[in-house]
């Protein structure tokens, strides 16, 4: 049983089988637009844009973030979340990622982008997820590829400097093309660049002088290269928003006109005629090929996903022109030419079974109703995207197709963050209410960014299962559980009990290093911390397969980049029946910084509150908490934080011997050592300066315009560097 020390919490809401066949668009509940798409061989991947956030009038596309989507069987769809925010990832760059284009080559993914109609410029990573660097600015040192300021210097006289697409060939040479609009100088029909790129030990160098025009009949937007045998196509949308293309044996050109590969959408089955601009992705994957596009299918239904402006506002009746949505057919050819694309409702046939046991994102499904996701994101970073039900809808569930159970399974693990009451999921096969295989009722949790793992013995899950159906359940209140993650077990994993750090318990009378948290255990109940975020931002190289910040500081390493509702456990064994003195070690360089101790679940001596310690972070102090009387015998402690940012180097019950002498406490950053500070990203990119003369930190962090994240701090004129985080 978990506890806090008498402080509030705070909630935050935030052979084959026979398959049925998963609707298009691939996503219900998220309007995207500007596809294109990749593949490594294994996973099929599918970039676009979110077209979510826009405010809800014709014309005006403010796009602020990609998201992706990759499957292995073409039916059932990982969606990844925002995996890029524009305006937010590199500073003031770029301003909107309009239709962006996607390579995948070896696992490292490769985006290219627009800066609105402006630029290009691309960023890589080594995985979908991210995080993502800017591989220009690296080699070349500016922003972008093209637009003002950039490695060519201008967009070469292309009106709209916009859609870029990108070609790995098959000697690992790398292609960029971009362009649209017309202009005095790039009329209509010649308004695309093909520029090149080498990669060598990870560094990628742009060949400006490659830079040359290619130029099709009726070109106007949208270019998108792609190979097949020894033959280029290069496609485009053309004016009446018809994607046709053209073909050659030389990736410059000169490309032979063909014809229309993929019709006006407003021929797409279910979006009622709406039709509108056109966007386009063709790639292979298992023999065959596919085609992605964008609809107005989605925006157009009776149950479309209740759209938000950017400030969060719902919209019951969004606008079609700026809501689109994202489907895939598959791809035809006749000899070397590409058949006309045949939209669809069903999507692509299912290629291979789905492998429940394994440990998939919640936001893996062929089919949703009424859910809706979040993406957590942190500078630096991989995405989270988290499952959020609509429950107070009358129906909310994720369907999985095609999944082969083989002997059975007995368990179902899902990762899941629940600060409601009644919150379930029930496991059905065949329809969202056919047989019932088992029910997950989710642990609480200490806020909606704690996800804990929930055990659920199944029954009735063998061979392949045409359909699976998650159906989300609560007493109608929406945003009180977010799922991150699930996975089926063939035997049923009983819990496990946190257990002492290094094995060893700490004693009492004695002191406690903060650091040497109890090792969590598994199932619910069995954390032995909570933290607000699952990555150990500090600087410490101290366990960080675990979500606690620990930095280098006071005597060694201690705790660091705390928020309220925080908590760590600690075994302990007590030596002898008695009254114990408490005493912590901390350092504070904020206002209003605390914590408390609980022992058992009981709330035991004093909150300690630490008001700024010192100028940062590196001057530590001892503070009395009060005292506990304890019984001799095992007991477990917890550290709950009431305060942000204070540092906890150690803690102790009763008199220790080898408490920290006052000269060491009084060693920190000292008057008249130099206050400016370059500021680094945690990738050890140089961010600016700040001066620490007048504020702390994180106080000047916020000041300079510094976002949410951790960043190293390193002195100008000394040796002195140190962490530092703005948490809001």
């Amino acid at each position: 049983m978990k506890f806090s020390c008498g402080v509030a919490t705070s909630f935050l809401v935030a052979g084959l089988a026979t398959y049925g066949l998963a609707d298009n668009p691939i996503s219900s509940y998220h309007y995207l637009a500007d596809p294109s798409c990749a593949s490594d061989g294994d996973t099929f991947y599918i970039l676009t844009d979110v077209d979510d956030y826009n405010n809800q009038t014709n014309w005006n596309y403010d796009i602020v973030g990609l998201y992706a989507f990759t499957s292995e069987d073409m039916k059932n769809w990982t969606d990844h979340g925002m995996i890029f925010r524009s305006k937010r990832e590199f500073g003031n760059y770029p301003s909107n990622t309009w239709a962006s284009g996607i390579a995948v080559k070896d696992g490292k993914v490769y985006i290219v982008y627009p800066d609105g109609a402006s630029g290009v410029g691309m960023i890589t990573a080594p995985a979908i997820d991210g995080p993502y660097t800017d591989p220009v600015k690296e080699t070349h040192g500016v922003n972008r590829i093209a637009g003002s300021g950039s490695l060519i210097g201008s967009c070469d006289g292309i009106a709209h400097c916009f859609d870029p697409g990108i070609l790995i060939d098959d000697d690992g040479k790398g292609y960029v093309i971009f362009g649209g609009g017309e202009s005095n100088s790039r009329p209509y029909g010649n308004n695309f660049d093909i520029i090149s790129f080498t990669e060598s030990n990870g560094k990628i160098t742009f060949d400006k002088n490659s830079l040359k025009k290619v130029s099709l009949p009726n070109s106007f937007e949208a270019p998108y290269l792609h190979k097949r045998n020894n033959t280029y196509y290069l496609s485009f949308n053309n004016r009446s928003q018809v994607i046709d293309y053209g073909m050659s044996d030389n990736i410059w050109g000169p490309y032979t006109f063909v014809g229309t590969v993929i019709p006006g959408i407003g021929s797409v089955p279910d979006a009622h005629g709406e039709g509108g601009n056109n966007h386009q992705g063709f790639a292979p994957f298992k023999d065959k090929w596919y085609a992605v596009y964008h609809d107005r299918r989605l925006v157009t239904s009776d149950n479309h996903p209740a759209a938000t402006t950017q400030a969060g506002v719902r919209s019951e009746n969004p606008n079609y022109e700026n809501h689109r949505s994202v489907s895939i057919d598959e791809l035809t050819w006749s000899g070397d030419k590409m058949n006309k694309l045949t939209f669809t409702r069903e999507g692509p046939k299912q290629i291979k079974n789905f492998d429940p046991y394994r440990t998939y994102k919640a936001t893996t499904s062929s089919k949703q109703l009424n859910i809706r996701s979040r993406t957590d994101w942190t500078k630096g970073q991989p995405v989270k995207h988290v499952l959020l039900p609509l429950t107070s809808r009358s129906e909310s569930w994720i369907r999985v197709s095609g999944v082969d159970f083989g002997n059975g399974a007995q368990n179902l693990r899902i990762k899941a963050a629940n600060v409601g009451e009644g919150n379930k999921i029930e496991i059905h096969t065949g329809s969202a209410s056919g047989t019932l295989a088992g029910t997950c009722e989710l642990a609480k949790t200490a806020n909606n960014m704690t996800f804990t793992d929930n055990d659920c013995a199944m029954t009735g899950l063998t061979g392949v299962v045409d359909q699976l159906f998650f159906v989300f359940k609560n007493n109608g209140k929406d945003s009180t559980m977010g799922i991150l993650e699930w996975e089926f077990q063939g035997t049923k994993r009983e819990p496990e009990p946190q257990t002492p750090y290094d094995g060893k318990v700490a004693g009492v009378p004695g002191k406690i290093e903060a650091e040497n948290f109890d090792v969590p255990g598994y199932g619910a109940g069995n954390d032995s911390y909570s933290d607000n975020d699952a990555e150990n931002q500090g600087d410490a190289a101290f366990r960080e397969d675990e979500g606690v910040d620990i930095v280098l500081g006071g005597t060694g390493k201690a705790i660091g980049y705390t928020n309220v509702d925080e908590w760590l456990e600690y075994t302990i064994e007590v030596a002898a029946d008695g009254e114990y003195p408490i005493t912590a070690y901390a350092s504070s360089g904020a206002e209003n910084s605390g914590f408390c101790f609980s022992v058992d679940g009981k709330p035991v001596g004093d909150t300690v509150n630490v008001t700024k310690t010192g100028e940062d972070w590196s001057v530590y102090q001892e503070f009395s908490a009060g005292k506990v009387t304890l019984a001799k015998g095992p007991h477990t402690v917890r550290l709950t934080i009431t305060g942000n940012n204070v540092n906890v180097d150690w803690f102790s019950f009763g008199t220790v011997k080898d408490s920290v002498p006052d000269v060491v406490r009084q060693l920190g950053f000292h008057a008249g050592s130099s206050k400016v500070y370059r500021v680094f990203s945690l990738s050890g990119k140089l961010l600016g300066t700040v001066d620490l003369a007048r504020m702390d930190a994180t106080q000047a962090l916020k000041a300079a315009g510094y976002r949410q994240g951790a960043y190293m701090l390193k002195q100008v004129n000394g040796n002195r560097k140190f962490m530092a985080k703005v948490t809001e």
